[in-house]
């Protein structure tokens, strides 16, 4: 039985390992990233095709959709950027690249995404599912932090806009609001609060669900907090 293909733009260490190999059990992976060495790794455990890409640049966008071996019917974008510091301080050029990130980029992979998914046939009803990772800066923003608000509630905004536009058509799309510090490689919870960081693997499993949701019950957001998040 042919595999159904899924697409992992931002792909490293951390959330995107987890979520690649999480997906690898059912599904053939393409990973998209602008560095090559982290994804090499991560390919080289889940068998993965992997493609250096631009996300914010149209043309790489394109290509890297036009090029997959199939229709997807997973795509998830993770790649965001900051710039912190005082809103007065900030540099324009700098706040331009980080939204472009953060927002451009979703918006090209949404784009391209939902082209090559309407091109096929619904299975049991559906095309496919597209997910955009994103943050609590996407719900409140923060003081010193205004370029990654100003990406994430874009990105928020591009997913509701288009869940309403193609859950008719058979495209499930959802925004993922991950509240919360996620325990990467490299960072260790402090003594007095175990247990305190999302766990990627326990994000990952979240994105199944929601890949593997009825259409009739359909989320376009789910929010991801540890226990101990205040909200």
């Amino acid at each position: 039985m042919t595999k159904a293909h899924a697409v992992i733009i931002g792909a490293g260490e951390g959330l995107s390992a987890a979520l690649a190999r999480e997906l690898a059990r059912d599904h053939a992976l393409t990973l998209a990233a602008r560095g090559g060495e982290k994804m090499r790794a991560v390919a080289e455990k889940t068998g993965a095709r992997r493609v250096l890409l631009d996300a914010t640049d149209e043309h790489d966008v394109a290509r890297l959709f036009d090029d997959l071996p199939a229709v997807p019917r997973v795509v998830i974008y993770n790649p965001s950027a900051r710039v912190r510091g005082p809103v007065a301080e900030l540099d324009a050029d700098e706040v331009r690249a980080a939204v472009e990130v953060t927002a451009i980029g979703a918006f090209l992979t949404g784009k391209h995404a939902a082209r090559r998914m309407l091109e096929a046939d619904p299975v049991a009803g559906t095309r496919g599912t597209i997910l955009f990772t994103g943050a609590s800066a996407g719900v409140k923003g923060f003081p010193n932090s205004a370029p990654f608000a100003m990406g994430k509630f874009a990105q928020r905004g591009l997913a509701e806009s288009m869940a309403r536009e193609l859950h008719p058509q058979g495209i499930h799309v959802a925004w993922v609001n991950i509240d919360g510090a996620i325990l990467n490689p490299g960072r260790s919870e402090p003594d007095e609060a175990p247990s305190s960081m999302l766990r990627p693997e326990a994000i990952a499993r979240s994105y199944r669900h929601l890949i593997e949701q009825d259409r009739s019950a359909w989320s376009h957001e789910l929010s991801l907090r540890p226990w101990v998040e205040r909200f």
